[in-house]
């Protein structure tokens, strides 16, 4: 019998073939001297936490060589050919040639290289590492790598890596932005280590400073407070005759995953991965857009008060929609109309002329000039062609020359700002000439005119009819006029104080009965604020929860009424150094009953468990016999009852932030628990936790109490001096146990609120807590406050910190 060859048989084979020829022939996380990867190959870490391989950033039909979290989609780490993309990622490869790496693009041209000198090729691998770094090494020892991705980063900061100076070339390691979300390019925004000083700044265009992190101190840098109660990161600062560098770790007691990125905002970002592998901002420099120099390009103005934050000023529109589009507005704006300067003759009304903009911070770069009076400045500014706006204000006549860049609109008040007179195209203003649109604007305007009248006229009809009844009920919140309000509130004229999204105003309604108003400013936060507030504390009646009576919701304008609260706040007795409002002990220890007590309340009583998410001083009110009030639930999150945690974005105030939040993490009730620990810390000492003493050190008062609590130490000297040490022992004792309890790191071994309350009120005993783990990186000395990493916090330790901690009711 003759064996027929079967077509299809062979088919299958060669197909088997070229799917393990592209899929298999790599090693998981090598590539050999005889090996290369296209199209769809990668390679991953042995962990599986990074891959390397091909990539095409959003809508881009561009591809590019690069390295990503394998469990994160398109979170880019690092970018081999930014500048030279390739076409078709089937028909380019990554090789290596000549113990290199080596891009070669479709054309088989090579686009990028390791660019090393090595002698023998033939042993040459190249490996992905867990800490995201590729390095290219001698496969045939075990000898270092002669050339490794971590020294040539793009825009991301991974812990492990270095980010420094090189003495010797002079030279920086960069991070750079991408040019925009889907183009890594090199950016105009940058980081890079100062050598003169040993701090980072952020350029614009490699030339213009904008950001300074502020001096290393050995701890932090001066400038990025967010570092002082860090607790995750390990900052290390090296310097030798070669070389002098930052690096940075993660602590081992938490498996964060995280990441520094030079954003194509113009902000630098530290970001942390949740688990449900979305990123959490941890915080970002500058902290305002707006402070990015330039952002919004040439004759855009920057806005924090409205998204986007960069609008084209009138007479102007985006130099290329497209990358507005991307959030990309370095392009800046160009003109619609030509301008006429140089037309001497008024006859045909082509002279340029200024559009007046309010409330500016002035561009850079001006040019003052001689002149005695604005409509010389005008005049002297409208005859050279190359002025292109100019302001008169004490300073004299100022004006510019070219482009304008940096154009921030400030708030309306603010004193820092500046009218600024921009030059347009006499057509981009209504002709006073045109007398066909003369008449018209005669004919609506007296047409409006009218109809503005008549509806006077009813609304007078209906006011007289509806005297009395401005309010109306909706549920249990009254429903305010404006009107009615800002009558109140004599034109909002007696503030009591301000938040984050806008001030707080003292009112008498029609009935004598006093108030408090809020009035939120700010149109982003400041709604979602409302919402929140209206739609939690509106259905709540509790004697140690703030009563939100009703609200206003016209046109833009947002208002909360509350109870008015004649004490005011915790912290304007705590805090000030005023004799007369200085609070008893009996008084401080029922504020702390009574606001556990609110707090169980908004936990375990009400239909959706409530987490407040900013319990501090500032946000208990006191009314007329002391009775706290927890009060601002701008920042609460409503709990379905079957679940147990809730993702925020939202951050409430540092200095009070549980370690699991700080973390990214899902948070639970525990998240106000700590925060209530650490307000019962500054109720016992009167100041707060984190304070400078005289010679500029930080002092961070629950380390001293903590270590005073578990050591057996005087606790008077705990004591709010003011107090003179007249106060209960046993209630001063417990509610320190209480707070120490209340702060440890692990959220498992907090109390809940209910057995916070039964420990106050001595039902429940309260035993000795070990220090808290995070308190251990603040040491103190006569000299400073010395962080400490996880393995020499136990050796500086002399309590026994490093024990498993119980909640108080398993011991």
């Amino acid at each position: 019998m003759h064996n027929k060859t079967n077509p299809r048989s062979i088919f299958v084979v060669f197909f088997v073939c070229l799917f393990l020829n592209n899929y298999i022939s790599l090693g998981a996380d090598t590539i050999f001297a005889n090996q290369s990867l296209s199209g769809d190959q990668t390679i991953v870490s042995a962990g599986g936490i990074f891959e390397l391989g091909f990539f095409k950033p959003g809508n881009s039909s561009n591809y590019y060589l690069g390295m990503w979290y394998k469990e994160v989609a398109q979170t880019i780490v690092w970018v081999a050919n930014r500048e030279k993309p390739v076409s078709n990622k089937f028909s380019s490869e990554l090789r290596i040639l000549d113990g290199n790496l080596v891009l070669f693009n479709e054309s088989k041209i090579p686009v990028w290289s390791t660019n090393v000198n090595f002698t023998s090729s033939h042993s040459v691998e190249a490996v992905l590492l867990d800490n995201g770094n590729l390095v290219l090494k001698d496969g045939s020892n075990s000898s270092e790598p002669f050339w490794e991705s971590l020294d040539y980063p793009t825009h991301t900061w991974l812990p492990g890596s270095k980010l420094g100076y090189n003495k010797k070339a002079k030279t920086n390691q960069l991070l750079t932005s991408w040019k925009n979300p889907e183009d890594p390019a090199p950016g105009l925004f940058s980081l890079e280590l100062s050598p003169k000083d040993n701090s980072y700044i952020i350029l614009w265009n490699r030339s213009k400073q904008y950001w300074n992190s502020g001096d290393w101190n050995g701890h932090i840098f001066s400038l990025v407070p967010e570092m002082r109660l860090n607790y995750i990161y390990n900052f290390s600062y090296v310097n030798n005759h070669n070389e002098s560098y930052f690096t940075y770790s993660v602590y081992n007691t938490t498996n964060t995953i995280t990441r520094f990125v030079m954003d194509v905002s113009g902000q630098v970002k530290q970001l942390s991965r949740l688990p449900n592998n979305e990123w959490n901002l941890f915080w970002s420099q500058p902290r305002q857009q707006c402070q990015v120099y330039a952002f919004c390009g040439a004759y855009g103005g920057c806005n924090e008060k409205s998204l986007p934050f960069c609008n084209c000023l009138m007479g102007f529109s985006p130099r290329s929609p497209s990358d507005w589009g991307l959030k990309e507005y370095s392009g800046g704006c160009i003109r619609r109309s030509k301008l006429q300067c140089g037309n001497s003759s008024l006859a045909n009304g082509e002279r340029d002329r200024f559009l007046e903009m309010s409330s500016m911070s002035l561009p850079e770069n001006k040019h003052s000039l001689q002149a005695g009076s604005f409509a010389e400045c005008e005049s002297r500014c409208l005859g050279n062609c190359s002025c292109t706006a100019y302001a008169f204000d004490d300073d004299g006549c100022s004006v510019w020359m070219g482009q304008l860049l940096n154009l921030k609109q400030l708030e309306a008040g603010d004193s820092s700002g500046t009218t600024l007179y921009i030059r347009l195209a006499a057509s981009e203003f209504r002709s006073p000439k045109d007398e066909n649109g003369l008449v018209i604007g005669v004919l609506v305007s007296s047409a409006v005119g009218l109809a503005v009248f008549m509806g006077f006229i009813v609304f007078l009809v209906l006011r007289r009819r509806k005297k009395g009844t401005r309010k109306i009920v909706e549920g249990s919140l009254m429903v305010f006029d404006y009107r009615d309000l800002q009558n109140a509130t004599k034109n909002f004229s007696e503030k009591l104080g301000r938040g984050g999204f806008g001030s707080v105003f003292k009112g008498i309604l029609y009935d004598s009965s006093m108030i408090a108003v809020k009035k939120l400013e700010s149109i982003g936060q400041g709604e979602k604020q409302f919402r929140t507030e209206v739609s939690t504390i509106g259905t709540l009646q509790h004697v140690n929860l703030v009563r939100l009576r009703g609200f206003c919701s016209q046109g833009t304008k947002r208002l909360l009424v509350y109870d008015y609260m004649s004490n005011g706040s915790l912290d304007s007795h705590l805090f000030h150094e005023s004799s007369s409002n200085v609070l008893d002990w009996k008084t401080r220890y029922n504020i702390a009953l009574g606001t556990a007590r609110g707090l169980v309340y908004l936990h375990e009583k009400c239909r959706n468990c409530i987490i407040h998410c900013d319990i501090k001083p500032e946000n208990i009110l006191l009314d007329a016999d002391f009775c706290p009030k927890v009060a601002d639930f701008g920042l609460a999150k409503l709990v379905g009852r079957e679940f147990s945690r809730v993702l925020t974005t939202m951050r409430g105030t540092r200095g009070y932030l549980a370690p699991e939040w700080i973390a990214g993490v899902a948070i639970t009730t525990k998240a106000d628990v700590y925060s209530y620990g650490m307000t019962l810390f500054e109720l016992v000492s009167g100041k707060r936790n984190s304070e400078q003493s005289e010679d500029g050190k930080v002092n961070f008062f629950p380390t001293l109490a903590s270590r005073v609590i578990v050591e057996g130490g005087n606790l008077l000297s705990l004591l709010d001096p003011r107090l003179e040490g007249n106060a209960d022992m046993e209630e001063l004792e417990r509610l320190c146990k209480v707070a120490c309890w209340c702060i440890q790191d692990n959220e498992v071994h907090r109390p809940p609120m209910g057995q916070v309350v039964q420990m106050l009120e001595g039902i429940t005993d309260v035993n000795s807590p070990p220090v808290p783990r995070s308190l251990q990186f603040y040491v103190e000395t006569k000299e400073d406050i010395v962080f400490f990493t996880e393995s020499s916090s136990n050796k500086s330790s002399p309590s026994a910190c490093s024990s498993v901690s119980t909640a108080p009711s398993e011991l």
